[in-house]
This record gives C-alpha cells, sequence and structure tokens, in this order.
C-alpha cells in the first residue's frame, strides 16, 4: 500500500496537457473525438424539464431553500424502496450538490490530521482529494487486473485497517468498470465491522450496469446501516449532470453530522433543482433502460471494434466507460495517449491519472454516438499506432 499527505502530488499535470494539445488540434482543424470526460449527452426527459421550468416561473423558488422539501425526501424514500428494496427514514437522507461536492466534504465530520483514511487505487481523484483536504492521511488500497479490479481485504494489512477512520469504497468502478456482486458487500460489511472503520459507499452507476445484470445498493446488505453511507446521483441514471443533484443516505449518525457540518457551509439545493429531482425519481423511468441500452451499444461499438482491429479491449461491465490496457511498446499511459490524439485526434485519459496503479491503461468514455465510436476506431486502425511501437 502506498500513503498520501496533503501537499503531495497525487496525479500527474497531463489533464492540463491534454487540454493544450485538444486546442492545439482544433486551430488545425482536426476533428476531435473526445472521449476523456464523462458528460452524457442524451437528453432529460421532457417531463423533468418541465417540471424544473415551472418551479423556475415561481418568485418564492429564489430564496435559500435550507433543507430538502418534503417531496424530495419522500421521493428519495419511494425510489430506494423501488429501486433498491432499502428502507429510509427522512433522518437518514440529505441532498448533496453532486456526488463529486459531497465527497469532497464529506470526511471533515469525522477525520482530522494524523488520521488515515482508506481509498482505491486507481480511483476517481475526488476520493482521495477530498479527505486528503482535512489532514488527514490516505491509505491507497491496491486494485489489481488479475482481481477483476475488486478490492481484495486481505490486501489490507490488519495494522493498517485498525488505524483507519473512513473507507471510500465506489462499484461500479470509475475508472476501472468493475461491478462488484452481493458476496463482496457482505464482506466489507464485516471488514468495517471488525477494524471499527465507517463507510462512504459511492453509488452514481448502479443504473448503468450492461449486459441484463442489476446494480444494487451496498445498504441493501444487512448491517451496512450500521457502518456507512451511500452517496447516490441523477447525473448519470437521468442525464442531469448539469443540475447537481446527489443524495447521501444511510447511517442516522453519520447523516446527522455531515448535514450538520454542510449546513454552515450551503443554505440548501435551489427549488427548481429539488423539483426536477422529484420529477425524475417518481415519474416514467423508461430513460435508465434507454440509456443503458445507448451505452451498451456504444460499448460494443468500440470494444468490438477495437478487438477486431487487433486491441484487446475487452467489454466493460459497468458505468459510461471503457478500461483498456494500453498496446505493448509505450513507456506510459500518458506517452500513449498524447501520440494517440497527435495522429487520429481521438482523446481518452491517461490511467496514471487515477493512481500509480491506473499507469498501463487508459479510460474511454462513452460519450459520442456509435458511428462516432466506429470513426474513433477507423482511424486507430488507419494511424499503425497499434503496432508500430512492436517494430521499432
Amino acid at each position: 500500500m502506498r500513503f498520501l499527505k496533503f501537499g503531495q502530488d497525487t496525479e500527474s499535470n497531463i489533464f492540463n496537457q491534454l487540454d493544450d494539445k485538444k486546442r492545439e488540434l482544433q486551430a488545425r482543424g482536426v476533428d476531435v473525438i473526445n472521449l476523456s470526460i464523462g458528460t452524457p449527452d442524451f437528453a432529460p426527459d421532457a417531463h423533468v424539464m418541465q417540471a424544473v421550468s415551472a418551479a423556475a416561473e415561481e418568485p418564492e423558488n429564489y430564496k435559500y431553500s435550507m433543507n430538502d422539501t418534503p417531496e424530495l425526501v419522500r421521493a428519495v424514500q419511494g425510489w430506494y424502496a423501488r429501486r433498491y428494496d432499502v428502507k429510509l427514514d427522512p433522518e437518514q437522507i440529505m441532498s448533496v450538490s453532486g456526488s463529486q461536492e459531497g465527497i469532497a466534504h464529506v470526511a471533515f465530520p469525522f477525520v482530522g490530521p494524523g488520521d488515515l483514511v482508506l481509498a482505491p487505487d486507481p480511483g476517481y481523484p475526488i476520493f482521495t482529494f477530498g479527505p486528503m483536504m482535512t489532514g488527514a492521511e490516505i491509505g491507497l488500497y491496491p486494485l489489481y487486473a488479475e482481481k477483476g479490479w475488486i478490492l481484495d481485504f486481505d490486501d489490507i494489512p490488519d495494522e493498517v485497517a485498525d488505524r483507519a477512520k473512513l473507507m471510500v469504497v465506489s462499484y461500479p468502478n470509475n475508472p476501472t468498470t468493475a461491478v462488484a456482486d452481493r458476496d463482496f458487500y457482505v464482506r466489507l460489511v464485516a471488514f468495517a465491522k471488525q477494524h471499527n472503520i465507517l463507510v462512504l459507499h459511492d453509488n452514481a452507476y448502479s443504473d448503468l450496469v450492461l449486459d441484463g445484470s442489476e446494480g444494487i445498493s451496498f445498504l441493501s446488505v444487512p448491517g451496512a446501516m450500521d457502518v456507512g453511507i451511500e452517496f447516490n446521483s441523477l447525473s448519470k441514471t437521468y442525464n442531469l449532470t448539469g443540475m447537481r443533484v446527489s443524495f447521501a443516505v444511510g447511517n442516522r449518525d453519520m447523516i446527522r453530522r455531515f448535514h450538520d457540518f454542510r449546513s454552515q457551509i450551503d443554505y440548501g439545493m435551489f427549488y427548481p433543482a429539488q423539483a426536477g429531482a422529484v420529477a425524475a425519481l417518481t415519474g416514467p423511468q423508461d430513460i435508465v433502460a434507454r440509456n443503458r441500452a445507448g451505452y451498451q451499444a456504444r460499448r460494443d461499438a468500440l470494444c468490438g471494434g477495437l478487438r477486431r482491429i487487433g486491441w484487446d479491449v475487452p467489454d466493460s461491465r459497468g458505468s459510461m466507460f471503457v478500461w483498456a490496457k494500453i498496446p505493448q511498446g509505450y513507456a506510459s499511459s500518458a506517452a500513449f495517449v498524447l501520440e494517440l490524439m497527435d495522429k487520429t485526434g481521438v482523446i481518452c485519459v491517461p490511467g496514471l491519472s487515477f493512481g500509480a496503479q491506473g499507469e498501463g491503461y487508459v479510460r474511454f468514455a462513452l460519450v459520442v454516438p456509435p458511428a462516432r465510436m466506429e470513426e474513433a476506431v477507423r482511424r486507430i486502425a488507419d494511424s499503425g499506432i497499434l503496432h508500430q511501437r512492436r517494430s521499432e
């Protein structure tokens, strides 16, 4: 395991390099295919936009909301009951301005300088940076390809687990696309109880599990309510990334402490956003299956196409991403990404951006239609980039 403290480098400056390179290519007139950022291009449902619009017409809705409306709380309760068979009381629910904001702040009521927080490597950067802002030390637990990118609890030494106060876990996983089963969460609850650790589970992609499988909630496992909370988001499920609506739900004491802390830095969610969230959670759910089918078609076009041209990229099981091992002969994932951009105009993210365990991989976002994915595959094939280094 690796350990990090605030002020230490957690990632390279590759994002600046990618942005500079993208502008350079666009200035040269290159038709860029940007598969780097996970922003859905599917439209929200009309009834959700209408609910936001109607609420925005009411002058009273421009005041501080301070708290979640009763309608929103009931909508979350009903959705969790229907979707996951999880019963929540109002005191177990609070909204946040997107899971990224929530995860950035949630550690503050629970840890401080000198405390230890466990986070995945590779993992989404806020899982590390958020707790690190409290002054806590980060223990990066490794995820391995040969273990399907699923945490093996034996890879965390007992003496490390006994020091830890918080643990961040996220499946379906960004960037690796791995999906954990119920048995994993049973082991997670037992591990947390054994070592007296509070669990923060990010469940943003549970409705984007592909190939007919069903995503689950950590909280549906017996004992999970005793040890943790879960973040869930409307962003990817309902194509509402810009509305910034997510929830933290679960353990009563953790929700109370997080709510008390957050009340000092935020005055509540904009009422029209709350109205849109209610409409999304209580209205027709056809959009969920449409999104899933859309992402699966894009995945099939990209992964299947890349395999046909000689790049052995496995189908992603969940999320809106593809995780691919870079071709042989490249010194780093960043070097491959920059050459890929230069020769094809296709942009992806180097795995090192998600931690040292991500080196040697790249992440593609499934954010363009299948025809554009096929165009990206054609450009990669025509560039010769998959084979040229092997013969040098």
